[in-house]
């Protein structure tokens, strides 16, 4: 495991070995550590900044063959394809991003999380850490936070996809991708760096009493009545991607479940899935099939909480208040209310840099570890495992028959796409 333990010059820092230490306060008898440096990196997707980049930004989503997945056959028409429904979308995509002020948040929420997360473990735990942020589709690109990690001589580094619930399409495209940087002929962080993953969190108390209490603020400013409904809208995906193996689904309905047991027994709640794009089937029930149902049935007070986002961007600001606001008022809603995102709730920070806390004594679970465990390592793959020494583990979590690739490769249908998130 990651363990960390002060030591004390003329000021506290942190060290952390691969040791498990006893979980103490202090431990004055031990020896001084070796000089270590904690990392943490945080993964998210990334979004223009402005109008100028949508196109690059939707160029970079659609490349990705986690996003658009390809029949063997076709697969070197990736590029031309991604090349194609980029300079399709570009228009409608950059007057869906002014609408909201002409480019994603994304961004700058990501960083300002990673800076407090940085502060509460300081503050919390007398841990000192340094933060990085890396994007799967714009800046700043995943592999400028690994130069940044490099050039910082980090020697431990925390890896925290900032999607509660895994997908192969979110979680599992940045660590694949982070994967084969670390695996390349010339791999971007040293082979000695222990590093472990938090691959999914959203059963967590203090991310579910996170977003309960923003919910019940919502309710709360609801006129008085058992007419109250919640509708839980978490990002959709091809139902072929759950088919294979993904665990997304029953994850979001897990925290869905584990949200509703938290709040007022006489609220109905539902769960639906928005952002779908092509002919295909995605996860059902769609948002903007449950939302006129609803006002059909004569509901009149709905709140909207947008489940798998921990910080504003499109999916938010403009599918959920815009287009899906305009349907509910449209369909007999009066009292619309949609519940923030995380962003940087108090409650929130204080439970990442628990949660990062908590994984610095835990069995350390490499990337290539997580990706198997949630299917998304195609066979015949190289690992990190393979090609890194895993050090700081505190045993073998990846038996050798483990480290056996465990999921075939997805069949991949052509058009299918991503509605263009940030």
């Amino acid at each position: 495991s990651l363990t960390t333990t002060a030591t004390t010059t003329t000021t506290t820092t942190t060290t952390l070995h691969s040791a498990v230490l006893p979980n103490t306060p202090s431990t004055p008898n031990l020896p001084p550590a070796p000089s270590s440096k904690i990392g943490v990196l945080f993964l998210n997707l990334g979004g223009p900044s402005t109008s100028t980049d949508v196109e690059g930004f939707l160029y970079n989503l659609f490349a990705d063959p986690d996003i658009i997945r390809l029949p063997p056959l076709l697969s070197s028409f990736q590029k031309p394809i991604a090349a194609f429904i980029s300079m399709r979308r570009a228009p409608k995509s950059i007057k869906a991003y002014n609408s909201i002020g002409g480019g994603s948040p994304i961004v700058k929420y990501t960083e300002e999380q990673a800076e407090l997360v940085k502060a509460q473990l300081k503050e919390r735990h007398n841990v000192e850490v340094e933060t990085y942020v890396g994007m799967r589709y714009w800046y700043p690109f995943t592999e400028e936070a690994l130069e940044k990690i490099n050039r910082d001589e980090v020697t431990n580094l925390v890896i925290v996809p900032l999607y509660p619930q895994f997908s192969v399409s979110t979680s599992g495209s940045s660590l694949r991708l982070l994967q084969s940087y670390l695996t390349s002929p010339t791999p971007l962080l040293p082979p000695t760096i222990k590093h472990t993953v938090i691959d999914s969190w959203y059963d967590r108390p203090g991310y579910v009493s996170s977003v309960s209490s923003l919910t019940l603020s919502s309710l709360d400013s609801l006129p008085p009545g058992p007419d109250r409904h919640v509708l839980f809208s978490a990002h959709g995906v091809p139902k072929s991607y759950i088919q294979a193996g993904d665990p997304y689904q029953s994850q979001v309905e897990d925290c869905v479940r584990l949200i509703a047991q938290t709040l007022p027994p006489d609220v109905t709640v539902h769960l639906s899935y928005q952002s779908r794009v092509g002919p295909i089937q995605w996860l059902t029930p769609y948002t903007d099939d449950v939302i006129p149902r609803l006002g059909s049935e004569g509901v009149k007070s709905l709140v909207v909480v947008p489940i798998s986002f921990v910080s504003e961007h499109i999916e938010t600001l403009e599918e959920i208040d815009i287009e899906y606001k305009s349907l509910a008022l449209a369909s007999g809603v009066t009292n619309w209310r949609r519940v923030p995102a995380l962003n940087t709730s108090p409650a929130f920070i204080a439970d990442v840099a628990d949660m990062v806390r908590d994984a610095l004594d835990e069995p350390a679970v490499s990337v290539t570890s997580a990706c198997v465990r949630n299917n998304c390592v195609d066979e015949g793959e190289t690992t990190v495992d393979d090609m890194m020494a895993i050090n700081g583990m505190k045993d073998d979590r990846l038996g050798n028959a483990e480290k056996v690739n465990g999921r075939l490769a997805m069949l991949g249908v052509v058009g299918t796409r991503r509605r263009s998130t940030d």
